[in-house]
């Protein structure tokens, strides 16, 4: 959107329309412009007085020249259309790296990479085999990762005001994506564990109802949340790692801290490759304990595996050090563009909201 035609009715002239642009439309730009030079360097009344600054073209768009002032309900749709859709885009090789940390395969189901395993799976199990357990991680998904964005938003604006007071600021960053991760997982661990048990090889359970059923009546209520513990140790490190390497990439991708959306998704998703190869060893144990395999359990004389140091104990039994890397080439293929599509796609939904509700008001 281009700036010129604006002369001395401007931010400080008042909403003057330019030639060939609506009332409209130059109402919303103007309230654009007015929240931007209002946040200039003097604040308050000096900043509003200065002339917007014109953007270089060969620069790329400012940051902060996108609409502001999301709302909650903003964040949490953009959130639930971003975890759906990475959910639903990734969810063939997530099937493949649920299988692939089985500590005891079937022979049948022992493969070397990602591509064999869902050659193998479509070609002897039917085509739709690797999408079974979709519809119930999509809705598991949607809230889950709507309370993470909004919860994150809000946290990473309040501490940052604490912290760094203007700015941004790392810590703030970090500490709101782990605390985030607490809602997201309550939400989530029981999608988990009914998808996880219809992914595996040979798995009784056709439908969902099936299998939830199954589930309540043979383990109870607790069963959907047994893996919720190792789940939080293994995100809330996961969160810390992502942010803290994210931030260090964009430091050398993008050190004037643009709007730049191809840094975003190359840091976003080297950011998640690093930190899934490092907790890979927690989602091994993850797996373990949603999925309770047949096998582990006949070498756990307790019965139903129920804790972190259980299942780390059972993995290290069952298969030895290398157990705990079981799936690390999945996991890492299915993080990069899962974390790249979450961010980039929330991203996007959350501009587009944002500036469809500006241009509703400017409109009134």
């Amino acid at each position: 959107m281009e700036l010129e035609g604006r002369g001395a009715g401007g931010v400080a002239g008042g909403p003057a329309a330019a030639p060939g642009r609506s009332p409209g439309e130059s109402a919303l730009l103007d309230g654009w412009l007015q929240r931007g030079v209002g946040r200039g360097a003097g604040g308050g009344e000096a900043g509003a007085c200065r002339p917007p600054v014109r953007q270089d073209p060969d620069s790329g768009p400012d940051y902060e020249a996108l609409p502001a002032g999301a709302t909650v309900t903003t964040h949490m749709v953009a959130g639930a259309v971003a975890g759906i859709l990475e959910h639903c885009v990734m969810y063939p090789v997530d099937c493949v790296k649920t299988r692939m940390q089985s500590l005891q395969p079937d022979p049948a189901a022992r493969y070397r990479n990602v591509l064999e395993a869902l050659w193998r799976i479509i070609r002897t199990e039917g085509l739709w085999r690797p999408m079974r357990g979709l519809n119930v991680t999509a809705t598991g998904a949607g809230p889950a990762h709507a309370l993470y964005f909004a919860c994150y938003e809000k946290l990473k604006k309040t501490l940052s005001d604490v912290i760094h007071p203007g700015g941004n600021s790392h810590i703030a960053n970090g500490a709101a994506g782990c605390v985030a991760t607490l809602l997201h997982d309550a939400a989530m661990n029981p999608a988990e564990v009914v998808k996880q048990r219809m992914q595996m090889y040979n798995s009784p359970y056709h439908r969902v109802t099936d299998c939830v059923r199954a589930v309540w009546q043979n383990e109870g209520a607790g069963a959907f949340y047994r893996s919720y513990t190792t789940q939080l140790t293994m995100n809330v490190p996961f969160q810390a790692i992502h942010f803290m390497t994210y931030e260090f990439l964009q430091e050398h991708f993008n050190p004037q801290r643009r709007y730049n959306p191809s840094s975003h998704v190359v840091s976003g998703a080297c950011a998640g490759a690093v930190a899934a190869a490092v907790t890979t060893p927690l989602d091994v144990c993850k797996t373990l304990l949603n999925t309770q395999e047949s096998l582990a359990l006949n070498s756990n004389f307790t019965g139903h595996i129920t804790g972190m140091a259980s299942a780390f104990r059972t993995v290290y039994q069952v298969g030895g050090v290398t157990a705990y890397f079981r799936g690390v080439q999945a996991r890492v293929i299915y993080q990069i563009p899962s974390t790249a599509i979450a961010w980039s796609v929330y991203e996007f939904f959350k501009y587009l909201i944002t500036k469809r509700q500006e241009e509703w008001r400017a409109g009134k």
